[in-house]
């Protein structure tokens, strides 16, 4: 189990939920943040910080068509080749280490276009 981060966090991209990751697991993209699931603990701290309700567990997906796009596309943002990137971010240990990477999935880029 691993949290994820929807819709609603597009264009907003707040950061608090930044703020109390213990693990440092939330990238910042361009228009939106992603939890990598690898590196999540599932400790939920992240979810009640989000001012517009944006975070979700992984297993809320089941039967939401939505929540699954974005389930799938935040496992996309680690797994492959981001623009102006030369490979797959993977797991590097923490956010801080990358910093904000600037870039989204195609999934986020067009979404709302």
């Amino acid at each position: 189990m691993s949290y994820v981060i929807g819709p609603a966090c597009v264009d907003v991209n707040d950061r608090a939920c930044v703020d109390v990751c213990p693990v440092d697991c939330i990238y910042v993209g361009d228009r939106k943040s992603y939890i990598n699931p690898a590196e999540c603990i599932d400790c939920g701290a992240c979810e009640p910080e989000c001012p517009v309700d944006a975070i979700f567990v992984d297993r809320a997906a089941r039967g939401d068509e939505t929540r699954t796009l974005f389930l799938d596309d935040a496992r996309a943002f680690f797994a492959e080749v981001l623009p102006g990137r030369e490979a797959p971010l993977g797991s590097p240990g923490g956010a801080r280490k990358v910093g904000d990477l600037n870039a989204d999935t195609a999934l986020v880029t067009g979404y709302g276009a």
